[in-house]
């Protein structure tokens, strides 16, 4: 018990500093975190001090990954917002509806469920975040919209990696994974009839929403339904198809009012679109199209940009040995003798492409190229804050995760496990979600505690399809408390010193997902 609360005390303590009635910076709470963790692991868990500076070296270097996608989704935006696309596509949005619920469910749902699906990595709430900031949302409030939305998609994202690649080390069979897919898929659609009515109302009311009901659950039926029936025989391509039909269904469902309180449009539509929307589009388009054929197995680039064979390496003494290899995969292997590796596919993260190289194509199309010099100077000021809170956020979580079997995120699980015995099945998806939490990812959960999972489910006599499926729909209940996806959305916003107001509310759609979870699995998973 004295080691639950060692291992639990710098988390509590982190959370009340973010979510008090007056805030800690993330970027001061987060260094303290870190700080009290590495005493608690040096002094009572009695962890080498070697591993502890390795797992803050780790850390830092971590952190690149999601700095350079925070910088890539900044510039990309700033570029579109000065090039003129940005404010070209705002008013196409308009002219397919002016009413806001729609405008909320193509961005904020179906947008975010096709680059999910896509991408992941956090790009889909950094994305659609300032879409809707340009329509005339609140950035807190949409900022919160976004971070909920953008979990219904997660299991399947990044074309099914924390799917095949979470649990791809378990000892699973091929029909294991597909029951795994399947039962994730349906625990995610039943989210998904729930999640999104809550997450609407933190920008809209009541009236709006139920106005607009048959709408909402249209748009949310022509994206979930897909992912199901996908994953009844594949775990790559669930969110991708899905989130393209749900897309292009909801364009149109919003254009011709279906479901829709039937308002006026205060001036006869344009066609739906013509060539000035197809130039504001492209950058967008672009976009999802790179991140679509650089993850796709089939095409073979996602093998070539992740391909880790060392073109060059050398040896940097006691810190470890560097490797690069010749598309820019960049790694240190034994870190400070520990064991620990880090890794990063410089051209595989979604920064230099697309989001970068669509950046200056979206100057290029508008002939703004002199506002170059101004987008590399904006996104400059908005990377700072966002920079340290990651490099802090990151070395805490390598703390966390730091002493293999006795690690504190180990003991948290081991302590779930014990208290709740033969009813596991309804907390599974809490593992998840902390996971999620910490490590900022859905497959870095599944792939930290789906061992235990399964363990757990085969020492209780629960069906391990189902334990796992609860695990993977729990890694992706935590995305909208995911501490790197809360920092990357306000950094693109500009929003300083509100993750912990944000994180605050997230809980509460985290908290409904969990509910609709434990129905499922009390009445139809076994």
């Amino acid at each position: 018990m004295i080691d639950l609360a060692v291992a639990a005390f710098p988390i509590a303590l982190l959370v009340w500093l973010m979510t008090k009635a007056r805030p800690m910076p993330s970027t001061f709470a987060f260094a303290l975190a870190a700080a009290l963790t590495y005493a608690a692991r040096a002094f009572y868990f009695q962890s080498p001090i070697n591993l502890l500076n390795a797992s803050i070296l780790t850390g830092l270097l971590n952190a690149l990954t999601p700095i350079s996608i925070v910088f890539g989704a900044i510039l990309f935006f700033v570029a579109m917002e000065r090039s003129g696309a940005m404010g070209r596509l705002q008013e196409w949005l308009r002219d397919i509806s002016p009413n806001p619920v729609a405008q909320l469910m193509i961005v904020g749902w179906s947008f975010q469920f096709l680059i999910e699906g896509a991408s992941g990595f956090g790009t889909p709430a950094a994305l659609a975040a300032p879409v809707l900031v340009g329509l005339g949302f609140p950035p807190l409030r949409v900022a919160i919209l976004c971070l909920a939305m953008n979990s219904v998609p997660v299991s399947f994202g990044a074309v099914g990696t924390p799917t095949w690649f979470g649990f791809g080390g378990l000892p699973l069979t091929d029909s294991d994974l597909l029951a795994l897919g399947m039962k994730t898929a349906i625990l995610q659609w039943a989210a998904g009839m729930v999640v999104p009515i809550i997450a609407l109302r933190f920008v809209v009311g009541w009236r709006d929403i139920r106005e607009n009901i048959g709408f909402i659950y249209l748009s949310i039926l022509f994206n979930t339904v897909p992912m199901v029936a996908i994953a009844t025989f594949n775990d790559e391509f669930p969110s991708v198809i899905g989130g393209a039909i749900g897309l292009v269904a909801t364009i149109l469902l919003a254009r011709f009012q279906i479901g829709l309180k039937r308002t006026p449009s205060p001036q006869p539509h344009s066609p739906l679109v013509t060539r000035s929307v197809m130039l504001a589009l492209s950058p967008l388009i672009a976009t999802i199209v790179i991140l679509l054929v650089t993850r796709i197995p089939i095409l073979g680039l996602r093998q070539w940009l992740t391909a880790a064979e060392p073109n060059i390496a050398f040896p940097l003494g006691a810190i470890g040995e560097f490797s690069a290899s010749a598309t820019l995969v960049l790694q240190l292997r034994n870190v400070l003798g520990e064991g620990l590796n880090w890794s990063h596919a410089v051209l595989y993260v979604p920064s230099i492409i697309p989001f970068v190289l669509t950046a200056g194509a979206a100057l290029t199309i508008f002939h703004n190229g002199r506002e170059a010099g101004g987008v590399l100077n904006e996104t400059g000021k908005k990377i700072v804050r966002p920079v340290v809170a990651l490099f802090g956020a990151l070395v805490f979580v390598q703390l966390l995760m730091a002493g293999g079997e006795s690690a504190s995120t180990m003991i948290l699980g081991r302590a779930f496990a014990d208290m709740s015995g033969e009813y596991w099945k309804y907390l599974a998806p809490l593992l998840g979600a902390l996971g999620s939490f910490f490590a900022g990812s859905a497959t870095i959960s599944n792939l930290t505690f789906g061992g235990i999972q399964l363990a757990i489910a085969n020492e209780t006599g629960l069906e391990p399809s189902t334990v796992l499926a609860l695990q993977s729909g729990g890694a992706a209940m935590g995305n909208m408390i995911c501490i790197h996806n809360i920092i990357a959305v306000c950094a693109v916003l500009g929003l300083a010193n509100r993750e912990g107001w944000i994180l605050k509310r997230t809980i509460i759609p985290m908290i409904a997902y969990w509910i609709v979870f434990a129905l499922v699995a009390a009445v139809f998973l076994q």
